[in-house]
């Protein structure tokens, strides 16, 4: 079965409603789809809606922003109740945190002579919570202020750049406590993308086992080829589940589409093992 865990909606920062991300994911084949929004559950009723529609498999899911050893690590909580109070009330404190951080994010742009960049944000933003570095990168590329977001990742907006804002996240412990109490499954996402030392690498991997931790993302957009067998090697010798996922954003954005990705390497145990 072609089974994509990852993708993201205009809810946080996709480009298109859930009804268009399901009907995408099954025009390029899905049978089981999650949808993912950072720090965000709204989409899930319309998703699961749209793919109950389509019959198509459903997942609701989330990716839930966590500061470890400094850096952002982001863990997706499958299979969750979005109506778990613990939950909710989690994921509405990381949305205040966004919130004021894009505000701090716009006075340094303002700093950098790039004046009103907040309200030029807002216009890619279907919920004003979720407001996030890719949207401002999209209104400095709209702007003519870069030539790409990756330009404006790399000039104004990645870790240490002039218009940076270091936020606290929540913490490993936190997430997969939200994630254990909404009755899901804890998933490390895109492993391959966090600059970490290979101690602190080490620290994660194992802090998140020993908190409840069941899975990593070992197929996904982010990932390279040789990442893919890297982390088939790494989820056996940790004894974790793998995930698959596109970590799909918007039409002809990352490295491949909804349902774009090769199957798990041979010998692992499928973190949908217990729903599908």
């Amino acid at each position: 079965m072609n089974i994509d865990l990852h993708s993201h909606s205009m809810q946080s920062d996709g480009v298109l409603s859930p009804t268009d991300v399901a009907e995408r994911a099954h025009a390029n084949g899905v049978d089981w789809w999650a949808l993912s929004d950072h720090d965000e559950t709204s989409g899930l009723a319309e998703a699961a809606q749209a793919a109950a529609n389509l019959d198509m498999g459903f997942i609701p899911g989330v990716e839930i922003s966590v500061t470890f050893c400094d850096k952002t690590v982001h863990i997706l909580g499958l299979h969750i109740d979005p109506a778990n109070a613990d939950l909710a009330a989690g994921l509405a404190a990381i949305r205040r945190s966004r919130f004021d951080r894009a505000h701090r994010m716009a006075d340094r742009l303002a700093d950098c002579g790039i004046a009103d960049a907040f309200e030029g944000a807002l216009r890619y933003v279907d919920n004003p919570d979720l407001i996030s570095r890719v949207h401002f990168a999209r209104h400095l590329r709209e702007q003519g202020h870069v030539k790409s977001l990756q330009q404006a990742f790399d000039r104004y907006l990645g870790d240490g750049k002039r218009a940076s804002v270091v936020i606290q996240w929540a913490s490993l412990e936190q997430a997969l406590g939200w994630i254990r109490a909404a009755g899901g499954k804890a998933v490390i996402a895109h492993p391959g993308r966090y600059k970490y030392t290979p101690q602190q690498h080490d620290a994660l991997f194992q802090t998140f086992k020993d908190l409840g931790g069941q899975g990593i993302e070992v197929v996904t957009g982010s990932h390279t080829p040789a990442q893919y067998k890297q982390y088939a090697k790494l989820a056996a010798a940790y004894g974790f589940q793998a995930s698959r996922g596109s970590d799909f954003h918007a039409p002809g954005a990352g490295r491949v589409d909804l349902g774009g990705m090769p199957d798990l390497p041979d010998g692992l145990i499928p973190v949908w093992q217990d729903w599908i």
